[in-house]
């Protein structure tokens, strides 16, 4: 069982977003980087589980982007991926993206790809529908369980108020949510063993962009809380009506 795991580079969950260029570049200026943890703690760690329970096959890390991102590509092969492949390109849009993980995931005989539910910066939720649409396989998103029965897995998926289980037939995209599989520190063996492992880097497939991000905006700061006091219901429907326009 070949399993595709799509790794994307994100910033510090604590790093302080700015930007430059009259808001049409990311400032990058002191911000570190992490593994996007949905991609890390639970469709990584998930897919590694899944072929160590078969005995056979292997578990591919995809990224798409520069060479500075080679350093979270290890991290994928420290904690327990086969293999690793760096798509040579910038990622300047989730539709190109899937384009370049869907190329080799055709020619290189993929029985699942497995990404997290969303990356931490851009929380798209993009690149795993427009996967499925692309390899023509079954999508299913926000997964918290998954079991692997021959051809056949059953997918338990967060839906609004519940879950659902899904049985879909091999080979399909699954995005990861909490709950998946538990976080896996990479040890020193592992971190030894990444260094010996291959990272291959291959150039981007042609693709024909039609979108591009044309500025970005941070959100206005959250204004103090106004408390009222409970003897004082005039003044609350006031607010919420003068103010807050809620009614």
């Amino acid at each position: 069982m070949n399993l595709l795991v799509c790794i994307s580079k994100t910033p510090e969950t604590t790093a302080k977003i700015a930007f430059k260029e009259n808001g049409t570049q990311f400032d990058t200026d002191g911000v570190q980087y992490i593994m996007n943890p949905y991609d890390e703690w639970y469709a990584l760690v998930r897919a590694i589980e899944l072929k160590e329970s078969v005995g056979a096959g292997k578990v591919i890390a995809i990224n798409v982007g520069p060479p500075s991102n080679d350093i979270v590509i290890r991290k994928a092969l420290a904690i327990g991926a086969d293999e690793a492949v760096r798509v040579d390109a910038e990622a300047n849009s989730a539709s190109f993206v899937a384009k370049q993980v869907a190329s080799y995931a055709k020619d290189n005989n993929i029985d699942m790809v497995f990404l997290g539910k969303e990356t931490i910066d851009y929380n798209g939720s993009l690149v795993g529908g427009m996967l499925s649409e692309l390899l023509d396989v079954p999508y299913l998103s926000y997964a918290s369980n998954i079991e692997v029965s021959g051809n056949e897995a059953t997918v338990t998926c967060e839906i609004e108020g519940g879950v659902e289980i899904v049985k879909a037939t091999l080979p399909l995209v699954v995005s990861a949510t909490k709950g998946l599989a538990e976080q896996r520190i990479p040890n020193m063996r592992g971190i030894m063993m990444a260094k010996r492992k291959p990272l291959n880097v291959i150039p981007p497939v042609g693709v024909e962009e039609k979108e591009a991000i044309v500025s970005y905006q941070i959100p206005e700061g959250k204004t103090g809380v106004k408390l009222v006091d409970l003897e004082n219901m005039d003044e609350l429907v006031r607010l919420l009506h003068e103010e807050a326009k809620a009614i």
